[in-house]
């Protein structure tokens, strides 16, 4: 019978459905909110300004209504902190501040590295080395750091060492971590192919695996970056002198809050500019992670 279903060709069905249903490609989406797509060039700027403008409204408008919402010693508006900005500046105080928690930064960081690189590359290259150093590395960074300042205090006094050696080991137990994971993440192809040219162990390390790992290493900066200045505030609470962290100590003990303000604008301030400087050297030295990123 024409009409028996029974009879009807499996094949000659399969081959009748819509393409959609035989697992042809899907198109691919469009529209704005696809999955990791990226924004189109003319929309970034208006998305990244869109929510801190509105923030600077709202914070405006309850600031400078009459009467204030809320008033000024709990919250300053942005024309007084701007205000007192600028008279930090002029004066010189915002100057030196800036430098002193800059200095601190500067060499602590360049400490953490000379330790922690030179030691990450070992752990990641030789698991002995490895298992007989992270028990103790890997417990530091479960540990909260500011538990240890009545020790540095103990060992280096209440002066700059006390400082930098807190910033160190603030840094140190992020960027070893760090340093060893990029190490093990460099093909191991690369290394059997350095073996089979007669590359000796520690040619390997200097030649095949330190260049392919530094990429990822510097890249990690710009988050020890913000670690930083995380804690040169923490550090700068201890009998200091000088330095933004002791500003804002400063003007909190005195309620002058649209200080404060000042203080925590500026090193959000020097964040973002550090943060993009280490953005632009990182694309300067390594130029192939921006192709690889664009293709």
């Amino acid at each position: 019978m024409d009409g028996d279903l029974s009879k009807v060709d499996p094949q000659a069905t399969r081959l009748a459905r819509p393409a959609r249903l035989q697992g042809a490609p899907t198109p691919p989406d469009e529209s704005a909110w696809a999955i990791r797509r990226p924004v189109s060039r003319h929309l970034r700027l208006p998305l990244t300004l869109a929510l801190p403008l509105l923030l600077l409204v709202v914070w405006a408008a309850v600031t400078m209504s009459n009467p204030p919402v809320i008033g000024e010693i709990f919250l300053p508006s942005p024309v007084r902190v701007v205000q007192v900005t600028l008279r930090m500046i002029l004066d010189g105080t915002l100057s030196h501040a800036v430098m002193a928690s800059i200095t601190r930064i500067g060499l602590a960081f360049l400490a953490a590295a000379v330790v922690a690189v030179p030691l990450g590359v070992l752990m990641g290259t030789f698991d002995p080395i490895d298992r007989l150093i992270d028990p103790i590395t890997a417990a530091l960074r479960y540990m909260p750091i500011s538990a240890f300042i009545p020790l540095l205090i103990l060992w280096f006094g209440i002066d700059e060492k006390q400082k930098i050696a807190f910033l160190f080991l603030g840094v140190f137990v992020y960027l070893l971590p760090v340093v060893v994971s990029a190490i093990r993440a460099v093909p191991q192809e690369l290394v059997q192919t350095a073996l089979t040219l007669g590359a000796t162990r520690m040619q390997i390390i200097r030649t095949v695996l330190v260049p392919a790992a530094l990429p990822e290493i510097f890249d990690s900066f710009r988050v020890l970056n913000a670690i930083s200045w995380t804690y040169v505030i923490l550090a700068e609470f201890v009998n200091a002198r000088q330095g933004l962290g002791y500003l804002i100590q400063l003007a909190g003990n005195h309620m002058r809050t649209a200080e404060v303000f000042s203080g925590i604008l500026v090193i959000g301030t020097i964040g973002l500019l550090t943060d993009k400087a280490i953005r632009i050297i990182n694309d300067f030295l390594f130029p192939w992670r921006e192709v690889q990123s664009d293709g």
